[in-house]
């Protein structure tokens, strides 16, 4: 599976008061491993970035007027994205300024879910830890990664941090054991005792592994003792 871990930077939040998108960063996944292969530039919005905005990106106005503005770029980062998997944090907001980008191009483009699904990072993770705060920030304190590098937001600064979010969110072993840990407060109605559960059995092919994903296998739980993660010994 091809997916694209996205993050954009804007001149403030409402697309109504004709603020304009200044940084688009992404990031290419293919079957959940990062290829190297990326998407990033710098936008001229032809007009000012809005102070508050300013004050979260640190992009300033001078920084931006040499650069290309979108309907330049418009082709490469459709070429990037179309087919992908799009993994975007609270997409409606990146997907609503892309869209507008598109649109005054005044080229014919389709809105962005024409050209590719998309996951929001937002959603999952509202879902896995509800009434908790469930920004970036928030998320790679709860998962152990290191943000500290994050003086400021960038797209392709967040679009890294996200994809390590994203897959221990997705996969990682502390997304398995997060019900387990967690306060049931259900009146358990639904559980299932193991006495009632019927098992089947079934004529299966055992593989073993290779040395090579042994010793993968011996490094990534090397990598999540450091990070407190490990819950079971090698």
């Amino acid at each position: 599976m091809r997916q694209v871990i996205l993050d954009t930077e804007t001149t403030g939040i409402r697309i109504e008061d004709g603020h304009r998108i200044i940084e688009i960063g992404c990031l290419e996944m293919i079957d959940r491993k990062l290829t190297g292969k990326y998407f990033h530039h710098y936008i001229n919005p032809q007009r000012e970035v809005e102070a508050g905005a300013l004050a979260v990106h640190g992009i300033s106005n001078e920084f931006l007027k040499d650069k290309p503005v979108f309907v330049n770029l418009v082709k490469e980062f459709m070429d990037f994205i179309t087919g992908a998997e799009l993994i975007i944090h609270n997409a409606p907001f990146d997907l609503g300024f892309l869209n507008n980008e598109l649109i005054l191009t005044r080229q014919g483009w389709k809105p962005i879910l024409d050209y590719c699904r998309v996951v929001d990072t937002l959603q999952i993770a509202r879902q896995k830890h509800p009434g908790q705060r469930n920004s970036l920030d928030a998320l790679c304190k709860r998962y152990t990664v290191d943000n500290t590098k994050r003086d400021f937001h960038g797209a392709l600064l967040d679009a890294s941090l996200l994809a390590q979010v994203y897959l221990i969110m997705t996969g990682g072993q502390s997304s398995i054991f997060d019900a387990i840990n967690e306060k049931d407060t259900s009146d358990n109605k639904n559980t299932q005792t193991a006495s009632t559960v019927k098992i089947e059995k079934h004529n299966l092919t055992v593989l073993k592994a290779t040395d090579d994903e042994l010793l993968e296998h011996k490094n990534y739980l090397e990598l999540l003792k450091k990070k407190g993660k490990c819950v079971w010994p090698e």
